[in-house]
């Protein structure tokens, strides 16, 4: 009589802070505390989700004891390898994950090594995938000789290994997955391996090997970073950054699409997607803490889209440089508090800060000596664009409503300024130098508030934390009287405890119009550093550095009252200057 499997239950979602993410360049994968990977999409970042139950959808693949437990877990240092581990009435067990990195663009690996740490280990697994965002189940399902599963998941071929004693239902000839039970004995360990690929499989994966080129891969890809403030923290971050960026050098804004930044207020977005203002923040912090590899690809992609586009650059790009789709809904219920909704508008933006943002991860690259003559080509591609449009009203970096935003003019004059002091010829130096005074007098005559500070665009008076950045970036002095006016009046206005908002929506508390930005919270940490405010700046660090779950991931906001994560995860731009401020708040000069 064959022994009745009790399949671990669909995954309820849990808090965004409980979430670990692992990935390999090409994808990612969300793992929830119950072992449940509820989020991945294959075989590439913005392709469908495969597992989709995060956002209402069909999908999910749970390895978790058959017993009470209690969960933690943490990751191996300076890489992206997660360690489930649970606790039992009698029983230690842990789940080692990862994708193997770094990743193939067309083929998907999921390794889980189930470990019993002590005593007897018994585990439920769930295998039970769905493409299309769970609109298509598998098909053609096998298993052969040697106990290796086999079929077809819409485009994809599938493929796992290590579950030979599976059972496929419900379903009955297609069945929507696989159960299985384990047990082990105190020291023993077991492998799954997991493949998904839109061509055909290669050979089957050894799981030993598997996990040393992954170990090896991750070793030799993350710098020590033992100089820098944090420097396990700021590993994690580089880590982060890395599994985020594809082997054509883009960096994706987060691993997730609708994950909301306030529950019920439709700001929930996709944000799988190579946004050129994050690649060339994430390249700038490389720079500073010196990684060369992330500030490689960093300028590879931004140069090669300067190149394609010209002065018409998009804000934002898939990872093979292509056209961000339209914005549309899937029909699924959502995250909590969200709902579903893939595509981006960004693609029918103008956003002028972004030839900015590429002229000082240029001028980043000439400095450590990391710039071709394709990168000077891209230099004068951005300088010429700055000169043609900037006086086009445009989104702005809260992509917003099209006006002159101070915050755009003043950041192409920072780039306009750092890569004339790179320039190869005195011309192209004057010239640029030139440019750079003038936006700044422009927007100086139009968006200088009465009391001698910034203000965000000349129809608005208003604050902005986007303010704090230019002078962070060499666009003025950081002892310029509008400098010292702008962060105190900013500190003052739109902050509160340590923790930083952009702007002020309206006339609510500002916790009840958004979470503290944690982007905002590292630039304040800066800009009171660069005043040689160090004690200041280092509460700043601090606070906004705990702002994370377990796993050390940041979103792009952070509800301060329930202390939770708010937005797409992990959000690449927050562990960008997390890492940058980690690296300058060491050098106290």
């Amino acid at each position: 009589m064959t022994p009745t499997i009790r399949p671990p239950a669909t995954p309820r979602p849990h808090s965004l802070r409980e979430y670990a993410l692992i990935a390999d360049g090409e994808r990612g994968a969300l793992i929830g505390p119950h072992g449940d990977i509820v989020w991945m999409c294959a075989p590439r970042w913005d392709s469908d989700a495969v597992f989709g139950t995060l956002v209402g959808g069909a999908g999910h693949y749970t390895v978790q004891p058959a017993d009470r437990f209690v969960w933690g877990g943490q990751y191996e240092n300076g890489t992206l390898i997660w360690r489930s581990r649970w606790v039992t009435q009698d029983s230690i067990i842990e789940c080692r994950e990862a994708l193997t990195f770094p990743g193939d663009a067309r083929h998907a690996v999921v390794l889980r090594r189930v470990a019993a740490i002590e005593g007897t280990a018994r585990v439920r697994v769930r295998l039970e995938p769905a493409a299309a965002f769970g609109a298509q189940r598998l098909r053609h399902l096998r298993r052969d000789r040697d106990g290796v599963w086999s079929g077809h998941l819409g485009d994809l071929r599938l493929r796992w290994s290590g579950a030979a004693s599976a059972q496929p239902g419900p379903g009955g000839l297609r069945p929507s997955g696989l159960t299985m039970n384990m047990t082990l004995q105190p020291g023993e360990h077991h492998d799954l391996v997991l493949e998904l690929s839109d061509d055909s499989l290669p050979t089957a994966i050894d799981p030993d090997l598997a996990w040393r080129a992954t170990e090896t891969a991750w070793a030799r890809q993350i710098p020590r970073l033992e100089s820098s403030l944090a420097p396990e923290d700021a590993r994690h971050a580089y880590s982060v950054l890395r599994g985020l960026t594809s082997g054509s050098g883009g960096m994706v804004g987060a691993a997730t699409t609708s994950l909301p930044e306030r529950a019920e207020a439709g700001r929930n977005y996709d944000y799988r997607y190579v946004w050129i203002r994050d690649q060339c923040y994430a390249g700038q912090a490389a720079a500073a803490a010196g990684g060369h590899p992330l500030l490689d690809d960093s300028v590879r992609f931004v140069c090669a889209r300067l190149h394609q586009d010209g002065d018409r650059l998009m804000p934002a790009y898939t990872t093979a440089g292509t056209r961000v789709p339209d914005q549309r809904t899937l029909g699924l219920p959502g995250y909590p508090g969200g709902y579903d909704r893939v595509g981006n508008w960004v693609n029918r933006q103008f956003q002028l800060d972004a030839f900015g943002e590429a002229l000082l991860l240029l001028a980043a690259a000439h400095e450590h000596g990391r710039l071709d003559n394709t990168g000077w080509q891209a230099v004068d591609i951005a300088a010429d664009a700055i000169a043609r449009r900037h006086h086009e009203p445009d989104a702005g970096i809260w992509e917003l409503d099209n006006r002159r935003w101070t915050h755009s003019r003043l950041i192409c004059a920072a780039g306009l300024r750092a890569i004339a002091h790179a320039a190869p010829s005195p011309g192209r130096a004057n010239a640029w130098s030139a440019l750079a005074d003038r936006l700044v007098a422009e927007t100086a005559a139009t968006s200088l508030h009465p009391t001698g500070r910034w203000q965000r665009s000349p129809d608005d008076p208003g604050l902005d934390a986007a303010l704090l950045m230019p002078p962070l970036r060499g666009a003025l002095p950081a002892h310029d009287p509008r400098t010292v006016r702008t962060l105190h009046a900013y500190t003052a206005e739109l902050t509160h405890d340590h923790y930083a908002y952009r702007f002020r929506h309206d006339q609510r508390p500002l916790a009840e119009a958004e979470g503290a930005f944690l982007l905002c919270g590292y630039a304040v940490a800066l800009a009171e550093h660069q005043q040689g405010h160090h004690a200041e700046a280092l509460r700043w660090f601090e606070r906004n550095r705990a702002a994370c779950g377990p796993p050390g991931l940041f979103t792009e906001e952070y509800d301060i009252s329930q202390r939770q994560l708010r937005g797409n995860l992990p959000q690449a731009f927050v562990h960008a200057l997390m890492l940058e401020t980690a690296t300058r708040l060491a050098h106290f000069n």
